[in-house]
């Protein structure tokens, strides 16, 4: 995961679209059977663990309480007909009569008759730390590529546990979070290494003053069992589920607790669910990933060289790029564009094509003498207090659940051996993503042992999506998922690397996500698909 300080990690491991469906679900939900134990060396040799036993004490809680739908609060700024509530969850699940938080929840009917309805298909979109609740303003939006299974499906969307409107964590003021320039990211000397040692310690540090209750149980196993008691509250006896990125982790975990309550479930844009990678060398893959996808970004703008004036080979769109870091680190851009914010900004065109035309026109405007419209384009803007708090919460988010939910080393000579290496040949993010989650190195509560994932008792097929050349959720995160969840389908996006395959206009890769959503059905084998469309200047 990647980005700087000001405004990433609500992305951290993503954000974009994608979905899941069956039959008609209705009526209430009883206590989950046998099958809801953990299948990832979660039980106890006695039997189920405190947190199993906990989640199935909070589901069916849930299940009698059901949800108070009402019109969303005004400053949800989410357009009607949806409808806002919330679910009680315990904030530890080894003591689910200890104190309780509450996970915003909305949704939409589907825009189908009743007899069309399959029931819900819950929806995350990354991070960790991004909020769902925007997903069912793909039906008020008429999104065309959600349409056939708007008709079939409920749309509900939720706020993680910590994030928005459910408990939100936060590490330091969003004001001081957004302040700029930030630090060059790249080291010039033992110097700046130390004095980017003290400020991921003190961010640290910061997140257990401002939020020490809750960051032992920030982890993705409880988001998973969260997930479970919103399933019940909303009365499906199985879930529907559709995962993006960070997504795909959460929906790999739930899968693993949960085998047999899941109906229908798309991962897109995989995070390698492996122990090994889980999240330090993740972030390590991440960084080699982002390196290509900003090249093939380069390759991109040189050959539209009419449009936007940067030259005509990589090698001199590059070129243009090292001067513009060496005078954003000389003199910030502004008085607040350093390196730092740069490859902030820069970072979304490997991330998304949907970003390579607005970064290359803003970039080439800047090469031919418009330094304002980048700054406008990079800088933090101080008087929006909201968009500033919810960045520093998101990231407040990533870094504690990323940090809780595995071991990280210690050690500071492994990770600057590490990324010493690393930065020869991948300069582009790998300084930036270090200190990004260095603060694990000093992380204040207990970090877990992540979930051993893998196929348990009634795990029915799931429909993995990637496209090959993903910077965020590198190819082979996809690959190892399908290996874990016996039964799964791939479908790769040849040639193509935008993160968030199943949002974009693709019918090959559409299509199949509405017919699995739609019906169960799954290909034979696993499927290839021509890339999306590219960007047009």
């Amino acid at each position: 995961m990647s980005k700087s300080r000001v405004r990433r990690r609500a992305t951290a491991f993503g954000t974009a679209g994608a979905l899941v469906t069956a039959t008609l679900i209705t009526g209430a939900v009883t206590a989950p059977t046998a099958s809801a134990a953990p299948a990832s060396g979660q039980p106890s040799a006695q039997g189920w663990d405190h947190e199993a036993r906990g989640a199935v004490i909070a589901a069916a809680r849930a299940a009698r309480a059901g949800i108070d739908w009402q019109d969303c609060p005004a400053d949800w700024n989410l357009p009607k007909p949806i409808q806002c509530g919330s679910v009680t969850v315990p904030l530890d699940y080894a003591k689910p009569f200890g104190k309780q938080i509450k996970i915003a929840v909305d949704r939409i009917g589907n825009t189908g008759t009743k007899s069309e309805r399959q029931g819900a298909l819950l929806y995350n979109p990354g991070g960790p730390g991004g909020s769902g609740l925007r997903f069912p303003a793909r039906v008020t939006g008429k999104s065309a590529v959600w349409a056939k299974t708007a008709e079939a499906y409920d749309f509900v969307g939720f706020d993680p546990r910590g994030v928005g409107k459910s408990a939100p964590i936060s590490c330091v003021d969003p004001q001081e979070f957004v302040k700029a320039p930030k630090m060059d990211p790249v080291p010039g000397s033992e110097a700046d290494k130390l004095a980017q040692r003290k400020l991921a310690r003190e961010y640290a540090d910061g997140c257990f003053e401002r939020s020490g209750e809750m960051l032992p149980h920030m982890t993705t196993p409880n988001t998973a069992r969260d997930l479970d008691v919103v399933r019940a509250a909303l009365g499906e006896k199985k879930l529907n589920f559709l995962g993006v990125s960070y997504g795909t982790y959460l929906g790999a975990v739930y899968g693993t607790l949960f085998p047999g309550h899941v109906r229908r479930m798309v991962v897109d844009s995989v995070v390698n669910p492996s122990r090994e990678k889980i999240w330090y060398q993740a972030n390590l893959d991440q960084d080699v990933a982002f390196e290509q996808r900003w090249k093939d970004w380069q390759d991109w703008v040189a050959k539209n060289d009419a449009a936007f004036h940067l030259g005509d080979t990589r090698a001199e769109v590059q070129e243009q790029w090292l001067k513009l870091r060496a005078a954003a680190a000389k003199e910030p851009l502004g008085g607040v564009v350093g390196p730092a914010e740069l490859i902030s900004f820069f970072q979304s065109a490997p991330y998304y094509d949907s970003a390579w035309v607005p970064t290359a026109d803003i970039f080439g405007k800047y090469v031919a003498g418009d330094t304002q419209a980048l700054v406008d384009a990079a800088a933090p803007d101080l008087s929006d207090t909201a968009g500033n708090a919810s960045s520093e919460n998101g990231n407040a988010v990533y870094t504690a659940v990323e940090c809780a939910d595995a071991q990280w080393p210690t050690d500071w000579r492994t990770w600057d051996a590490d990324n010493t290496v690393l930065h020869r040949d991948h300069p582009f993010m790998t300084w930036a993503n270090a200190w990004m989650n260095l603060p694990c190195a000093t992380w204040p509560v207990k970090q877990r042992t992540p979930v051993d994932v893998k196929t348990g008792k009634g795990l029915p097929p799931v429909l993995i999506v990637q496209s090959e050349r993903d910077a965020a959720t590198p190819y082979g995160g996809a690959v190892e998922l399908h290996k874990r969840f016996k039964g799964s389908r791939l479908i790769t996006e040849r040639d193509a690397g935008s993160h968030g395959v199943t949002g974009l206009v693709n019918p090959c890769v559409n299509d199949r996500v509405d017919t699995y959503l739609l019906t169960g059905k799954v290909d034979a084998k696993d499927v290839t698909c021509a890339p999306h469309a590219t960007p047009k200047p």
